[in-house]
């Protein structure tokens, strides 16, 4: 094993524990993640004259626990199937790992459709409102992978290759793919779509957006991750590679429709947004 390569961080898995009551780093990123959605959607929530933060808050409840749900779900039906249908209880086994975002998109995804109907909205503008706050729990996600050392990167040869410890990756050096993709998937697609959304949009852009730019993002970098041992490469691309294929389409698509005005045209402005929202009496 070669000396001039990074040696990765002997973290323990346990962000703190309280008693009996154990928080690990991967469950602590999420709360991260739906504590900046949280309070980055209140204040969004405050500009919007179709949105309250009351709505908000409903909707971040009912969406993060379908985000649980389906990313667990994803997980076993897209990179672990046979091992569930061997032993149906693994579904429940959290503590084990295994996560998809791709799984978890459709489970948000639902969660949206559903709160659209309810409250008379058009899922269009449910996603505009939603995408700019997703990319930082997407990054604090993938910096708990890092600190969990798991879904590594591929062997490589580049200064910054990093020795990880766990059995299945060997002793040579890989690709920490795991930050670029809490860079890419977190802080740029959150730099760029919170650029984007600054600016009145037609609706359905920015929900577009959000789904080409994760997906070209998560399609370039699954190149320097490896992919699951039982899986390997699905002909041309990697699993990651063929479900994130759909998403540049469909943002691609969605983008375009957007600006053809078939979903609405441009939101209400801020100007409008003070002029119908209730204003408060100073006291």
């Amino acid at each position: 094993m070669s000396q001039q390569h990074l040696q990765f961080p002997a973290w323990d898995p346990i962000a703190f524990s309280l008693g009996p009551v154990s928080l690990h780093w991967y469950g602590l990123m999420y709360l991260v993640g739906a504590g900046f959605a949280y309070w980055w959607g209140n204040k969004q929530a405050d500009r919007d004259p179709n949105w309250s933060r009351e709505a908000w808050q409903d909707l971040l409840f009912w969406g993060f626990l379908a985000l649980i749900i389906g990313g667990r779900l994803g997980y076993i039906f897209f990179y672990n199937f046979e091992r569930f249908l061997g032993d149906p209880l693994y579904i429940f086994r959290f503590s084990e790992g295994g996560m998809s975002f791709h799984g978890g998109l459709i489970g948000v995804l639902v969660a949206l459709l559903i709160f659209a109907r309810r409250t008379n909205r058009s899922l269009m503008s449910v996603g505009d409102f939603v995408a700019p706050l997703v990319p930082v729990g997407l990054g604090a996600g993938r910096i708990g992978n890092f600190i969990n050392g798991e879904l590594w990167g591929r062997v490589t040869d580049v200064p910054w290759g990093m020795v990880f410890p766990a059995q299945a990756a060997g002793d040579l050096p890989r690709h920490p793919s795991q930050l670029y993709q809490a860079f890419a998937e977190g802080l740029l697609l959150f730099l760029l779509l919170y650029w984007f959304s600054r600016k009145p949009r037609p609706v359905g852009a920015i929900g577009g957006l959000f789904l080409l730019g994760y997906g070209v993002a998560r399609f370039v970098i699954e190149y320097f991750r490896e992919p699951d041992a039982h899986l390997g490469i699905l002909g041309l691309f990697s699993m990651g590679q063929w479900l994130s294929l759909p998403m540049v389409i469909a943002g691609a698509a969605i983008m375009w429709l957007a600006y053809q005005g078939k979903f609405g045209g441009l939101p209400a402005t801020t100007k409008t947004a003070n002029k119908n929202k209730p204003q408060k009496k100073s006291r």
